[in-house]
């Protein structure tokens, strides 16, 4: 059984989060055919990333 710390749990809950979101501004973006929208998601989707990927190398 792999137990997982408080802060590792946040930091999961974080990038999921991140990831949730990005996806979701990336469609909504994309049928809306709004480029800010677009933008904005893909570089939370880089935040989350670039966050799991220094968190846990």
């Amino acid at each position: 059984m792999n137990t997982r710390s408080r802060p590792d749990r946040r930091i999961r809950q974080t990038v999921v989060a991140l990831g949730a979101a990005g996806l979701t501004a990336i469609a909504t973006g994309a049928v809306l055919d709004v480029m800010w929208l677009l933008g904005i998601g893909v570089w939370s989707v880089i935040a989350g990333m670039l966050l799991e990927l220094v968190y846990r190398p």
